[in-house]
This record gives structure tokens, C-alpha cells and sequence, in this order.
């Protein structure tokens, strides 16, 4: 097993460590379900993506900025009123958009990064996961981008 932690090629094995040293394969069966964790872990990845791209459309969608004919509207509506326009709650619903963005990229850093490092592991049914996952991911949740 030591020989197979400096393997620099990819090999098909049933045998691999994964991530950290408490997850360590030694069977089909341990590595047909390392696959499949590995296949979720890039299912999710590609839902993040799709989940960030989502809440950046209904922000931009929500917060749209006035243009100067809507102003020029507002204005004429309240010309005797002295309130400002009706975009005083905007600027605390663009920070908890924001949060949520940064919220979703951390989760997508981590996710990503776990998947590449399994996939340094240089085993070849791991590297499979992840392409499969990737594909499914994306076949899944892309579809849900046209979703209104």
C-alpha cells in the first residue's frame, strides 16, 4: 500500500486513500462506494454552480437599478412628497444577496477542491466518478437555469 501513495500515473486499483487517512479502501466493494461518494461530491459541485447563477439572476432581477425614466416617473408621481425613492431596503437586500453568494462560493471552493484532491489520488475508477458526476451534475441541474 505505501507504493501505491506515490503513484504519479493513474492505475486501476481497489485500493486507494482518499482525502484524509480515516478514509482508506481496500475492497471493490469500499471503492465502488468511494465512487459513488465522489460522484455526489461532483453532482453537488455542479449545483452549486448552478444554485450561485440562480441567486445572481434574482438579485440582479430584484435589485435592478431604476432607470432615469423610472426616476423621472417617480418623481412626477411625489413631486409634492419630500420620501426618497422606494429603494431604501435595497442596499440590506443586496447585502444578504451578497452573503449568500460568498456563502455558496466557499461551499463550491471546498467541494472543488475535494474533488480535485480525490482525483489526485491518481486512481482511475476515483477519476471516473468525477467525470461521471460532473456530466450528471450538469445534465441535472443546468436545465433548472431556465427555470423562473
Amino acid at each position: 500500500m505505501r507504493s501505491l501513495l506515490f503513484q504519479m500515473h493513474f492505475i486501476f486499483s481497489d485500493e486507494a486513500v482518499l482525502l484524509f487517512d480515516f478514509w482508506s479502501v481496500h475492497s471493490p466493494t469500499g471503492m465502488a462506494l468511494s465512487v459513488l461518494v465522489i460522484l455526489l461530491l461532483a453532482v453537488l459541485y455542479e449545483s452549486i454552480k448552478v444554485g450561485k447563477a440562480r441567486l445572481l439572476y434574482q438579485a440582479l432581477m430584484n435589485l435592478s437599478i431604476p432607470t432615469s425614466q423610472q426616476l423621472i416617473e417617480a418623481a412626477d408621481q411625489d413631486s409634492s412628497s419630500s420620501d426618497s425613492l422606494p429603494v431604501s431596503r435595497s442596499p440590506l437586500r443586496w447585502f444578504l444577496c451578497h452573503f449568500g453568494q460568498s456563502l455558496l462560493h466557499v461551499a463550491q471552493v471546498v467541494v472543488g477542491y475535494f474533488v480535485m484532491l480525490a482525483v489526485m489520488s491518481y486512481n482511475t475508477w476515483i477519476f471516473f466518478g468525477v467525470v461521471l458526476g460532473s456530466g450528471v451534475g450538469y445534465y441535472l441541474a443546468y436545465p433548472l437555469l431556465s427555470m423562473t
